[in-house]
């Protein structure tokens, strides 16, 4: 079963059923104006801002209308902004080795290192030094967090990317990296609570989560969304 998601220029909410409410969670509620005081949880998060509506609740229509187009308005100014691609003349690169003399480590398109697969911690901290910049760090301080949510985590780099899972249930998170943000995927992210914002309906479970230069990274978040993925049947290839 997948979850109700509604964008424009990006998510601006989604929509979970529970057993005793109904959770309505928009993407960048703590950067739109309430009013109306329509959000009851979450109030404590960065960028998460969430109405859980009760049975018996009355909808606010016209408050709850208003929200919205808040959170579309917010959305488009912020793709407005975003800068266009610039071509630049390649400036050549120090080659990065995997630890291996016969075996220098190239960066794909997008500055994404390219690693053969293999299986391990070794090969994933290998790709982690290739990172280019302050990508490199990212990568160490989440693989780092992944390590201490889920001691008994497996490793792999797979299609020049790092895996994450529990051996005989499968990966539960990977991520690569593209020329302006470190894409964090959790395969079965619409189980997670909330719901990672990253999705298209053609990507069916996965979610994901877009790392920019300095962001500031909400590990209490991640570790949740960590520990919620672990439990959960993987994804087998």
């Amino acid at each position: 079963m997948g979850t109700p998601v509604f964008s424009h220029d990006g998510i601006v909410c989604v929509m979970n059923a529970f057993k005793d409410k109904v959770k309505l969670t928009f993407s960048e509620g703590a950067s739109l104006p309430d009013p109306d005081n329509l959000f009851n949880n979450g109030l404590e998060g960065k960028k998460w801002r969430t109405i859980d509506y009760l049975e018996g609740d009355k909808v606010n229509e016209a408050a709850l209308k208003k929200l919205v187009r808040a959170g579309v308005d917010f959305n488009h100014a912020k793709a407005q902004t975003k800068t266009p691609a610039v071509r630049r003349k390649p400036t050549k690169k120090p080659a990065i080795t995997s630890g291996s003399k016969d075996e220098p480590l190239k960066l794909l398109t997008g500055g994404n290192p390219q690693i053969a697969k293999a299986d391990g911690d070794a090969p994933v901290q290998a790709y982690i030094a290739g990172m280019p910049g302050w990508k490199s760090d990212f990568g160490r301080r989440l693989d780092a967090l992944i390590v201490r949510n889920v001691p008994n985590v497996r490793k792999a780099v797979k299609w020049n990317s790092p895996f994450y899972g529990i051996e005989g249930q499968g990966w539960f998170l990977s991520f690569h990296v593209f020329t302006r943000y470190v894409k964090v995927t959790f395969f079965r992210g619409t189980s997670l609570r909330p719901v990672p914002a990253g999705g298209t309906v053609g990507s069916k479970d996965a979610r994901w989560v877009d790392i920019h230069e300095g962001d500031e990274l909400d590990e209490g978040q991640m570790a949740t969304w960590v520990k919620q993925a672990a439990t959960l049947p993987g994804w087998v290839p």
